[in-house]
């Protein structure tokens, strides 16, 4: 399946029905004074998200959303139906925006979670109404308020509690793929993960956490380079971040200078992601030879008071420590 986190909508809702000028007209029944019914409510235009969708796919095929207009009044006091509301189901976690102001209007960050993002226009009344003892036979009905008309901009921000960073080639998609259910591409190619990854982790009684895997960021993402910053988005709602920081050589720069080349690309993106609570992990030590880079890569950590892990994903070594560590950073 393709994946799509930002789309731009149109939707329209229900305009209200005209309430009806009509007078009872039966056999021996003279004078029988108005009986104009009311006309119907307009339909609302409603976004609800839905634990069953994970991308913002069918919303790019589909740009105009229509609600039902309310059914006309009608004479012998029948009232019009109401429009039919239109639900448009979108995944948890989509933002929804003001197209035309940029405001931002909703977060729908919880499953079933909805809201009316155009309200239907109401109703006419009949003729029925505005009978008074001096006017008993009026001649005129009010036609239906007019629905509401937005252009919406929803973008879609994955929930997890871990997100995980770090250069092309790092080890992320392996990792991920060891810890958790997630199955993403994995090769030994740059920018081998085109689309995030979310992964749910278990370990024994401990409460499970979400993973995120966004693909590898390089040094001038923040401007459009490479693949990473189109989903940057994805771990804004994070609690913490994972930095993977290959130590076997494979990545090219020494590690230190990897690490904090990411960690400038997150904080010219958002001060928020620069902010976050980060952890680092030395992926692929099964292939660190003499350990030289690890060993910078530790002392780097230790003296600017960063927790290290050193891990392999291909071994499962550490992966235990850094899982128990994980869940419990994931439950504050």
């Amino acid at each position: 399946m393709k994946f799509i986190d930002y789309v731009t909508i149109n939707v329209s809702s229900g305009k209200g029905g005209a309430g009806c000028t009509s007078f009872r007209r039966e056999k021996f029944v003279p004078r029988g004074g108005p009986d104009g019914g009311d006309g119907g409510r307009g339909a609302d235009v409603i976004l609800e998200a839905d634990a069953r969708l994970n991308t913002l796919l069918d919303l790019r095929y589909q740009r105009v959303y229509r609600a039902e207009n309310g059914q006309s009044g009608m004479g012998r006091k029948m009232h019009g139906r109401d429009g039919k509301d239109l639900i448009i189901h979108v995944p948890v976690g989509t933002i929804i925006r003001d197209r035309d102001t940029s405001q931002l209007l909703h977060d729908l960050d919880e499953a079933g979670k909805s809201v009316i993002i155009a309200k239907g226009g109401k109703g006419g009344q009949g003729n029925t109404h505005f009978a008074t003892s001096v006017n008993q036979a009026p001649r005129y009905s009010q036609p239906g308020l007019p629905g509401e008309e937005r252009n919406l901009e929803l973008e879609l921000k994955l929930l997890a509690d871990v997100g995980l960073v770090g250069l092309p080639n790092a080890g992320k998609s392996t990792l991920i793929a060891a810890i958790s259910n997630a199955r993403p591409k994995i090769a030994d190619y740059p920018f081998t993960t085109l689309v995030p990854n979310l992964g749910v982790v278990k370990h024994d009684d401990m409460r499970s956490f979400v993973v995120a895997d966004i693909p590898g960021l390089i040094e001038g993402a923040h401007q459009g380079s490479g693949l990473g910053f189109q989903f940057l988005r994805h771990i804004e709602r994070t609690r913490v971040l994972l930095h993977l920081v290959d130590i076997s050589g494979m990545t090219p720069g020494d590690p230190v200078v990897n690490y904090e080349t990411v960690n400038r690309e997150l904080a010219l993106h958002s001060k928020e992601l620069s902010e976050k609570p980060m952890t680092v992990a030395a992926a692929k030590t099964d292939a660190a030879g003499d350990g030289k880079m690890l060993d910078i890569l530790r002392n780097y950590c230790k003296t600017n008071g960063i927790d290290f892990f050193p891990i392999s994903a291909a071994t499962h070594d550490g992966l235990e420590n850094l899982i128990i560590y994980l869940s419990r950073k994931a439950e504050q």
